[in-house]
């Protein structure tokens, strides 16, 4: 599921607020994955549409920098969504056709296995960083 929409920085954190902002329960549990979490095998992929990608030019190799200055790390829910940093740079962006709410998804690649991921939209999140030289 992709497309070539790419959402600025403003429509992301829209769709983050929007996000926030839904209450009711949902299959999709989207609200409860804070951190990166690999995309359980129960997770209702049908329900999801493609809104956009945050990934740049394909035939570039985007960094695996990341960008953690308040001392948190890849797995913390409180990890910045630098969208021109690793994983952000290679995620898709995707909502919910049922609750609304939003999340964003990409594969970790290692040597021996792929392991789709998923994290919340969260707008407090969201922080507008140059991308690392």
């Amino acid at each position: 599921m992709t497309t070539d929409h790419k959402p600025d920085l403003d429509e992301l954190t829209l769709l983050a607020a929007a996000s926030a902002q839904v209450t009711q329960a949902c299959d999709c549990g989207i609200d409860t994955y804070r951190e990166w979490t690999r995309v359980p095998t129960a997770f209702p992929q049908v329900q999801m549409r493609a809104v956009g990608t945050l990934a740049g030019d394909p035939y570039a190799e985007p960094t695996y920098a990341e960008y953690h200055p308040a001392g948190t790390h890849y797995w913390s829910p409180e990890a910045p969504v630098a969208l021109q940093h690793f994983p952000y740079n290679r995620c898709q962006v995707q909502q919910c056709s049922v609750c609304r709410r939003c999340c964003l998804t990409y594969v970790e690649a290692g040597g021996y296995y792929v392991e789709p991921r998923i994290r919340a939209l969260a707008g407090q999140t969201i922080v507008d960083v140059a991308a690392p030289d």
